[in-house]
């Protein structure tokens, strides 16, 4: 048999394969379920054999369920018994001859519909496989040898690890990483002990060393006090919890069908993708009066996680990551523990993604999915003022919450989405992990005469300062698809004439932004309640139906916006933007963001303008924080929040590194 005709047969056998699960499966296959093993295998040998003259390898970047269109799977989901399914169809980015390829794959028709080259700036999402291949060039590259032998450090305790390096201006830009080393003798806290002083270079599409430099050298620091590890820690550790447990006798209180979730009257569909991690989609609850589901959300998800460090020395000015538009959360993301990252009571979803080689690659238990009894109170009310009586109602706060945990690098990112009977949705990052340090050779405060750009932690160890920037993509269609943004804004006034001993109070006045620059929010600046609403829908009384968003952290960047990282990372200049629904417009840095030029932004497409009135609306929403690294942030990052208050009608904003915003509903 010759290669061709082997290819051919192996091509038309998988299709065979598909079309038969599909035929099976198609009465509880969702059309936004995220794709399955069978058919990312089916992806790249359509696309493979597409390719077949080529002599160069061929790498999958990206491959991602291409969305449907909007109003079909409204229409879908209104009838499902009796409306054809949109067709599956993959959106792929792979690089072929050091050149980008975005193609469209029909798994209908398992053809290719869509191939072209992308020419414009900036890279596709990093794969886990060229960046451990790149790691390990330096350890048997000479020069680097050289320079670990010269510091008394051993080979064999030296680890690498990848950096983007973004981009400053360059007329030209190739596809490269820089690799740094960390030193783990005495430890597995790699993070805390960087040998400074050297840096790779490293060309991702040769898969060689372009660049290398040892510009100075400094001790490395101690690791004495820095292991993580419980079976390392000295007795006692930790707190000893005795016999606690929340039993479920009778199971869980939600139903999962497929990637469809339903609890207490809320329901929603879950979906797993490389570079977002989890995506809600068609989020409803239950209306008892109307007797039907009335959706809220028809989709959410991070779009992009911008951390920019403030150290402009030579060694650290680069560091300024996207970490989703270039590592990927899902990609990142590891396997929950139970017992640990979840409760005992908690059910788990594996997901899926494609290698660099296309082949489909598994995350056991990449989400947890579990009733959060926190023992706090949703609503209650102690009534003495009738004779004779006592009235005592409470309600115990009891929500939904889907997890995720993307480790990237240091950093590990706890993403929650939790979902509450009162009709909020509320979704938090919680941030922990290992700081990220700059060795030094100071050894106490009274020694430092110059900016560092950080916190002195231990002995030639710097916490450098640096921000976390979390932009939401909320696709709200509140009742419908026609809405508006309102912001009610606080204002005091004056009491005139002699009609009351008061002089002053204050009243809301309302003003609905007509166009996306009117929508453009810096939170904190003044009081005012934001709401998505239905302009066209009213309750019994005539009040518009509507959400609002109750924000967390209001922080904002300080850097210039004629800095090259806030250029690139524009869109978090404002705490808030809304847009009109664009199918495109979904990831906030651009979809190419690897060494991107920020002229594919959310900031760039809002300059047009559009109106937003009684329109399909994307609210956007960005929350984040300035870290200034203290000395508990050392060895360890504990993720540390204020206690929840549970209010519809209100969230505060968490200390430090745990920031939740609500979605609250408005009868």
């Amino acid at each position: 048999m010759s290669p061709t005709i082997g290819k051919t047969f192996i091509f038309f056998l998988l299709s065979i394969l598909y079309l038969f699960s599909t035929v099976v499966s198609h009465q509880h296959h969702h059309p936004l379920d995220p794709l399955t093993p069978s058919e990312f295998n089916l992806v790249r040998t359509i696309i493979e054999n597409s390719h077949s003259g080529s002599n160069h390898s061929l790498t999958f970047q990206y491959v991602g369920l291409e969305d449907p269109d909007k109003q079909t799977i409204l229409s879908w989901v209104s009838n499902p018994n009796t409306t054809i399914a949109p067709p599956r169809r993959a959106f792929v980015i792979t690089r072929l001859d050091k050149n980008t390829n975005e193609i469209i794959v029909d798994l209908s028709t398992n053809s290719v519909i869509s191939d072209q080259i992308y020419n414009g700036h900036g890279f596709p999402i990093l794969t886990s496989d060229e960046q451990t291949a790149a790691i390990e060039l330096p350890l048997t590259y000479p020069p680097f040898v050289e320079s670990v032998k010269k510091r008394g450090l051993n080979l064999s305790d030296v680890v690498c690890s990848t950096f983007t390096v973004g981009w400053f201006g360059e007329a030209e830009t190739s596809r490269v990483l820089k690799i740094l080393a960390f030193y783990i003798d005495g430890t597995t806290n790699m993070y805390v002990r960087p040998v400074e002083g050297i840096t790779v270079v490293v060309d991702l599409d040769e898969m060689k060393i372009t660049e290398y430099h040892d510009r100075f050298r400094v001790p490395v620091p101690k690791a004495e006090g820095t292991e993580y590890r419980a079976s390392h820690q000295k007795p006692p550790f930790g707190p000893k919890l005795r016999g606690l447990a929340t039993m479920q006798p009778d199971g869980p209180g939600f139903e999962i069908d497929g990637h469809t979730i339903r609890w207490a009257n809320w329901a929603f569909h879950l979906g797993f993708d490389v570079r977002a991690g989890p995506i809600i989609s068609l989020a409803s609850i239950y209306d008892l009066d109307q007797r039907k589901f009335r959706r809220v959300m028809y989709r959410g998800h991070i779009s992009e996680l911008f951390v920019p460090y403030m150290d402009p020395t030579e060694e650290w000015y680069y560091k300024t990551f996207f970490d989703l538009g270039e590592f990927g959360f899902g990609q990142s993301a590891v396997s929950l523990e139970p017992l640990t990252d979840c409760p005992a009571h908690a059910v788990f979803m594996d997901g899926y993604y494609a290698g660099q080689d296309g082949k489909p690659t598994k995350i056991s238990n990449v989400f947890c999915i579990f009733e959060k009894h926190a023992g706090n109170i949703m609503w209650r009310h102690t009534e003495t003022g009738i004779p004779g009586e006592v009235i005592r109602e409470v309600r115990p706060d009891v929500s939904l919450v889907v997890r995720m945990v993307a480790t990237i690098g240091n950093y590990d990112y706890i993403i929650d989405w939790e979902f509450k009977p009162s009709g909020s949705i509320k979704v938090g990052v919680g941030l922990s992990g290992i700081l990220e340090v700059k060795g030094v050779t100071y050894t106490h405060t009274d020694q430092i005469k110059q900016d560092l750009y950080g916190t002195l932690l231990a002995e030639n160890t710097i916490g450098v300062y640096h921000d976390h920037f979390v932009t939401y993509h909320l696709d709200l269609d509140i009742d419908g698809t026609s809405n508006s943004f309102v912001q009610n804004n606080l204002e005091t006034k004056r009491v005139i004439g002699n009609v009351s001993p008061r002089k002053s109070y204050w009243t809301v006045v309302s003003k609905t932004a007509k166009t996306e620059a009117d929508a453009k929010i810096k939170l904190g600046l003044k009081p005012a309640e934001l709401v998505v609403m239905n302009p066209n829908k009213k309750t019994k009384v005539g009040n518009h139906i509507g959400y609002r968003l109750i924000p967390g952290s209001a922080d904002g960047p300080l850097l210039s916006d004629g800095d090259y990282p806030q250029i690139r990372g524009a869109f978090t200049k404002y705490n808030v933007w809304v847009t009109p629904y664009n199918k495109s417009e979904k990831w906030a840095g651009g979809l190419y963001i690897d060494r991107s030029r920020g002229d594919d932004t959310l900031a760039i497409w809002s300059l047009r303008n559009r109106e937003i009135v009684n329109k399909d609306i994307v609210l956007w929403y960005t929350m984040g924080f300035h870290h200034v690294p203290c000395q508990e942030d050392f060895p360890v990052m504990p993720t540390l929040s204020e206690p929840d208050q549970n209010s519809t009608q209100k969230v505060h904003k968490n200390k430090h590194r745990d920031h939740p915003v609500n979605v609250s509903n408005s009868k």
